[in-house]
């Protein structure tokens, strides 16, 4: 092996030279080459980048995965380059005992049927909770990891070569003006040029890598789109199976969630009427839909006959003077002075009492 002297002694004369300027620097001995304030600007705002880009990556996969136990697995999974487990989330374990404990009371039963649709419904949601996750993987963590893996790395390696480039210019400055004879003078100047020289060069370098960052902002923001474009889908889909599902459970009969109620009441049958979804988040395509049915209702309160309406969920009657309701029934529904604007009187043959408007869908 060839064992090159003269090379290692001028290497260990210029890292012995770049020590003594930084140390020097720090004692404020010696003067520093500042950079321009444009390239401090951009090493300013990609440090900043670096920083949030660590800090929404790892918030975003606490939300997306709570448990900490889990994110260390998959974490040592995706270091070892091997596939990670596939398990069943939350959504889908516990929808799967409520499978499991209906089908043990008996799908012919309210109470068994109510639970299996149930954990089916969670199911769904499970699976639609898997596609949000696989989709913020690859749409919106991947990349910004590959920033920090990639691109931020190769701008701390050209920006430590800059700061050593800057060092050697310092030392040379320093070195010109410590130059007593005009052999050492000549000497000197012509190193100054070089490190000038190669520190221009470098700083060019640096300069184009940070202005590249404004680019990654522009790609983070078209991730940032999907992964709310995946949010999206995923709480649509998640909305419409509970509505579903609520449409469901309002045609099972309710006689033994009254019976629950009236042993803790000492038997006075209590009910608390479940406000329907449709009425508390209204879905944006049902605008108008729902802008003509509250004109008709408006209409009715306005006048003194009555209409048919169509009841679209079960209401237990809370008290004496309301009437109770099944859903897809069809009762005679009519305004009575100085009734709440929310309340109709409803008519079922000899049977009349208040029924709540949002349970019901007045026919032509």
């Amino acid at each position: 092996m060839d064992f090159n002297v003269k090379r290692l002694a001028a290497d260990a004369g210029t890292f012995l030279s770049r020590a003594v300027q930084f140390t020097e620097e720090k004692l404020g001995q010696a003067e520093k080459t500042e950079l321009d304030a444009h390239l401090e600007n951009l090493l300013v705002r990609a440090e900043a980048t670096k920083q949030w880009t660590e800090r929404i990556m790892k918030q975003t996969e606490v939300l997306l995965q709570p448990n900490p136990n889990v994110r260390l697995e998959e974490f040592v999974y995706e270091k070892l380059e091997k596939k990670v487990p596939t398990r069943m989330n939350n959504h889908e374990l516990l929808g799967q005992s409520m499978i499991d404990s209906g089908s043990e009371f008996g799908p012919g039963t309210a109470y068994g049927n109510a639970l299996i649709k149930c954990g089916e419904t969670q199911k769904q949601i499970g699976g639609a909770e898997r596609e949000l996750i696989q989709s913020a993987a690859i749409n919106f963590l991947t990349p910004f990891r590959n920033f920090l893996e990639g691109d931020f790395k190769t701008i701390l390696k050209e920006r430590k070569l800059l700061q050593v480039k800057r060092l050697d210019l310092d030392a040379a400055k320093t070195r010109l003006k410590k130059a007593r004879m005009a052999d050492a003078r000549a000497v000197a100047e012509q190193e100054l040029r070089m490190t000038q020289s190669e520190f221009d060069r470098q700083a060019e370098i640096t300069r184009l890598l940070l202005e590249g960052v404004g680019s990654t902002h522009a790609h983070h923001l078209r991730c940032l789109n999907d992964f709310v474009e995946a949010q999206t889908t995923y709480y649509a889909q998640c909305y419409q199976y509970m509505v579903d599902l609520q449409k469901q459970l309002g045609s099972f009969p309710s006689s033994f969630s009254n019976n629950n109620q009236s042993s803790v009441s000492g038997g006075a049958s209590i009910s608390v009427p479940t406000i329907p979804v449709s009425a508390a988040l209204p879905s944006p395509s049902a605008g108008h839909g729902s802008s003509a049915a509250s004109g008709g209702f408006s209409e009715l309160r306005g006048s003194s006959g009555s209409r048919k309406a169509r009841v679209l969920y079960d209401y237990d009657a809370a008290s004496s003077s309301e009437l109770s309701l099944l859903a897809d029934e069809v009762i005679m529904v009519s305004s009575v002075p100085g009734m709440d604007s929310d309340w109709l009187m409803g008519e079922r043959g000899n049977q009349k009492g208040k029924v709540p408007i949002t349970y019901l869908e007045l026919l032509n």
